[in-house]
């Protein structure tokens, strides 16, 4: 789990090699813990910390910080790594890949396809409970807030983690793609099966980089109600989860939501 540290060893310590990656560079562990935005768990610190000293992060977080001050931006900024504070890298075991945060007031809390108790449901989470129904006979939930997903192992990771108000893909192309892709790598590296629900065009491209000789990828049309009926609807990727689980093992989610939720 996050944050946790070895007995201690009467030889002498190993360097720390922070990136999973073997083209980057190590990264002194309390650098990497120190430049980590707050609330990100160490597990991530360690894997993404070459990612949080990089130029094209502290552009980024330039740009940002410029939009909030001119714009209203979504997620608040408390909540734009709650992907990353919900689910530690240690505990993930399947991702559901979003694009960008909802642009509505009141909507995106840094979960993908998540929103606050309380909002409206989107088309695409109302089509994602139809879904869950259809395919495991849940009942809707009358909130949209997934939490309890994320707490068990499901990254709702969109790959652009900020929005302009009303403007959506207004942050794209600034550098949250770069930074979510190493995040996306960082989980392919990981020595355990995990499974990749990709919905819709723009997450599938992220299949080249998913190892498919470890990893379960499951792939349909996107939720949204402009494609769910050409592929989405009766693809039952939620079974399809927990028998790639079972199969390697793993606990499988219990996808059915609480009655009752407050936000965290």
């Amino acid at each position: 789990m996050a944050g946790k540290t070895g007995k201690r060893s009467s030889r002498a310590a190993e360097p720390t090699t922070l990136s999973l990656f073997p083209d980057e560079p190590a990264l002194d562990p309390a650098a990497a813990l120190a430049a980590a935005p707050p609330g990100v768990p160490d597990s991530w610190a360690r894997a993404l910390g070459s990612e949080f000293i990089a130029p094209y992060f502290a552009d980024l977080q330039k740009f940002v910080a410029g939009e909030r001050q001119e714009y209203d931006i979504y997620p608040p900024e408390e909540d734009v790594y709650n992907a990353f504070r919900y689910t530690p890298l240690d505990d993930v075991r399947v991702v559901i890949l979003g694009q960008d945060p909802y642009p509505n007031p009141g909507q995106g809390h840094g979960l993908c396809f998540s929103v606050k108790p309380g909002v409206v449901l989107p088309g695409s989470l109302r089509n994602i409970y139809r879904e869950l129904q259809s395919d495991l006979s849940i009942p809707p939930a009358k909130h949209g807030y997934l939490v309890s997903w994320a707490k068990q192992g499901v990254l709702l990771l969109n790959t652009v983690l900020t929005v302009r108000a009303g403007k959506p893909a207004s942050h794209a192309n600034k550098g949250w793609e770069t930074f979510t892709h190493a995040a996306l790598r960082a989980v392919d590296m990981l020595p355990r099966k995990v499974v990749f629900v990709l919905w819709g065009s723009h997450a599938q491209k992220k299949t080249a980089i998913i190892d498919t000789s470890r990893h379960t990828i499951i792939t349909s049309a996107h939720p949204s109600p402009l494609s769910a009926s050409n592929g989405f609807f009766g693809s039952k990727p939620f079974s399809k989860v927990n028998a790639a689980l079972e199969g390697a093992g793993e606990p499988t989610i219990d996808w059915k939501l609480p009655e009752k939720v407050v936000e965290e």
